[in-house]
């Protein structure tokens, strides 16, 4: 897998894996991903932030309040010497057991949670296997959600193109067309090249000629979402939501850049 180098800006602070908060380790691993959406499960379970530190050295605090001191395995591989020192000299504290700390949430909830908020990234499950969680038991079909390899880096060259006004000008006329068959066609068969200084009157024109296929795509899509909204109000929104926000992660790290 490709890994990328990371700065410790890349996220709000009270979201920061570790290993941001104290630029632990140099590489950018999903497992940082993971660990902001533990904060965010945690959050979501007790209606307010988890680590919400005023600075990097009280979110790290804050994180060993909770989760103990790191063992001296995960502090040994701390790359940034300071941090290292600053680990090294912190009071030993004990973990605090998450059943403690959310007394009305459910322990499978608390299992997962525990999971996604190890302090040492190599010990945080990844995106497949909180899917594949009992927490998740009722929601989830791994059989129909197979993983895939990252994107290669070649499909995002044209984000690294210099593009002219008039050459973002078309690509953006270009992706309009995408909505209208027959003028895309017009368009890649060189019939009706205009100007795209002035494309929103050729568009519009073809608007009420799709009214009525459109009007069909949102009968679908109403009668779709209805039946989502009553599946969802039979389960628990907390396990629901989450459970997105996995998937959207699971997504995102499915890129190599």
């Amino acid at each position: 897998m490709f890994i990328c180098t990371f700065k410790d800006y890349v996220a709000t602070r009270w979201y920061r894996a570790p290993e941001l908060c104290g630029s632990f380790f140099s590489k950018y691993t999903p497992a940082i991903d993971i660990w902001s959406i533990g904060c965010i499960f945690a959050e979501m379970l007790t209606g307010k932030p988890l680590f919400p530190g005023k600075n990097v050295v009280q979110q790290l605090d804050l994180m060993t309040d909770l989760l103990g001191t790191p063992s001296s395995e995960s502090i040994a591989r701390i790359r940034n010497e300071k941090a290292r020192r600053y680990m090294n000299n912190m009071a030993k504290k004990p973990r605090v057991p998450f059943s403690q700390k959310f007394p009305n949430a459910d322990p499978l909830a608390l299992r997962l949670l525990e999971r996604l908020l190890a302090f040492d990234p190599r010990n945080r499950c990844s995106a497949e296997e909180a899917l594949a969680d009992p927490y998740f038991f009722s929601l989830t079909n791994m059989e129909d959600e197979p993983s895939t390899q990252p994107i290669p880096k070649l499909e995002f060259e044209f984000e690294r193109r210099n593009l002219t006004k008039d050459s973002i000008r078309e690509l953006i006329y270009r992706e309009i067309l995408e909505y209208h068959p027959q003028m895309l066609q017009e368009y890649l068969d060189g019939v009706d090249r205009i100007s795209f200084m002035y494309p929103r009157e050729r568009v519009c024109a073809h608007i009420e000629e799709d009214d009525e296929e459109n009007s069909d795509l949102e009968k679908h899509a109403a009668s779709a979402i209805a039946r989502t909204k009553q599946f969802r109000s039979e389960m628990d929104p907390e396990a629901v939501s989450i459970l997105h926000v996995i998937k959207y992660s699971r997504l995102r790290i499915l890129t190599d850049l």
